[in-house]
């Protein structure tokens, strides 16, 4: 019989031992993955037996203890540091299957930090947690761990916890299993990475429909602030030949304060990875917001349109557009000249900037043209339809597909 895949169990031994011991025996229970106990507490327990990797050989990861740091926040910093190191070796020797912790705040944010850093899109992941029933975006981030709510507190056993640990363990052993079986996540066909809005749509379906026909399997990323967090994170993982980056929205929202923001580095990935990108300035004609009540009041007097219930866009201003284009120019500076192409519409940033449209703003656009004409190194080119025309999408389809091919793909 073939081994059985492992699942390694994670928390703090010495103030959650009993839950630790259940979880971990209740993966083996299934009879479909072993499981290890790794410690990631601030003491030893007074019973080691149970425990396959004691806090002292996480610490020898990084060389160091947590004694050594005179701060909790600090010790939690060494033992979340030591743990991805621990994870990612565990995983690079195809020692771990799946990996679960079980805990508090201090726990989960150490466990899903170590499991962001350490482990790829795809490997099972999940974190049973006091903490899951809110706002669990900085603990999930761009990847993709399961969040699963404890309902009651991580402390001590009883008839509630034994249920949801129970399945806990159920739905970690099932993703392992699985994860031996099933195929890696790039596809037989040259991958590319395409970036989406609703609001960008159309353009976005006719790319991907020629670049299907071209031979390539395309995947979209919605710009949802995470959406252009876990696209960079997989340019640099290697898992795409190529990026038809349409909707660049999220610089706007960036910049302004939006609620769809990738961070301070979306635009950069492709660039540092030298690999072939055609840019477009999607939906940078608007900041997101939530319902109308939300919106900071500095934006009072600003041009609004209510997407939906939950949706307020703002229209970004002539100077912000031109700060954006050059934010884009200073993004791109590093990336090949070969292999980067920017192509602009001149009609109309999105669905709703277009002429006629609600967000139609020709000097606001003009300045976020102007700054990209005068700052970009790569070559530029520009259609005069707005963004959804279906001739600019095969442009943009057209250009990737030329620089690929120049490019040995």
């Amino acid at each position: 019989m073939s081994t059985p895949p492992t699942v390694a169990v994670i928390g703090t031994c010495d103030t959650k031992l009993e839950v630790l011991l259940f979880l971990k025996r209740a993966v083996q229970s299934t009879a479909v993955c072993d499981a290890i106990l790794i410690d990631i507490g601030s003491y030893d327990p007074s019973d080691l037996r149970d425990i396959d990797i004691p806090r002292s050989d996480v610490l020898r990861e990084h060389a160091t203890t947590v004694h050594d740091t005179p701060s909790r926040r600090e010790a939690l910093e060494t033992i979340t540091i030591a743990l991805t190191q621990l994870l990612a070796r565990l995983h690079s020797t195809q020692s771990i299957a799946g990996v679960i912790g079980a805990g508090g705040s201090g726990n989960t944010s150490v466990c899903t930090k170590a499991f962001r850093d350490a482990l790829p899109v795809g490997f099972p992941k999940l974190m049973v947690s006091t903490m899951a029933s809110g706002n669990v975006s900085h603990y999930v981030g761009e990847t993709d761990i399961t969040m699963m709510y404890s309902v009651v507190d991580v402390a001590g056993i009883n008839p509630i916890l034994e249920v949801i640990l129970g399945n806990a363990a159920g739905a970690i052993s099932g993703m392992a299993k699985r994860s031996l079986n099933r195929a890696d996540l790039k596809s037989s066909r040259p991958t590319i990475a395409v970036s989406m809005f609703g609001l960008t749509t159309p353009c976005v379906q006719v790319a991907t429909q020629k670049l299907e026909e071209l031979g390539y399997s395309v995947i979209a990323f919605h710009a949802t602030g995470a959406g252009g967090l876990a696209m960079e994170r997989l340019i640099r993982e290697g898992y795409f030949v190529g990026v038809l980056d349409i909707t660049t929205t999220e610089l706007a929202d960036e910049l302004v304060g939006g609620v769809l923001t990738a961070g301070p580095h979306r635009l950069e990935a492709a660039a540092k990875c030298g690999i072939p990108q055609v840019v477009s300035v999607g939906a940078l004609d608007m900041v997101n917001f939530g319902p109308a009540d939300t919106i900071p009041k500095q934006f009072q007097g600003r041009l609004f349109h209510h997407h939906n219930s939950a949706v307020t866009l703002m229209r970004t201003s002539r100077e912000e557009c031109s700060k954006l284009g050059q934010i884009m120019v200073e993004k791109l500076k590093g990336a090949p000249t070969n292999k980067t192409r920017v192509i602009l519409p001149l009609r109309g940033l999105s669905g709703i900037g277009k002429d006629n449209g609600p967000f139609c703003d020709a000097e606001a656009d003009g300045a976020l043209l102007d700054a990209l004409r005068s700052g970009l190194q790569c070559p530029v080119e520009e259609l005069d339809v707005d963004i959804n025309d279906p001739s600019f999408a095969l442009m943009l389809a057209k250009a990737l597909h030329e620089l690929l091919q120049a490019n040995g793909q």
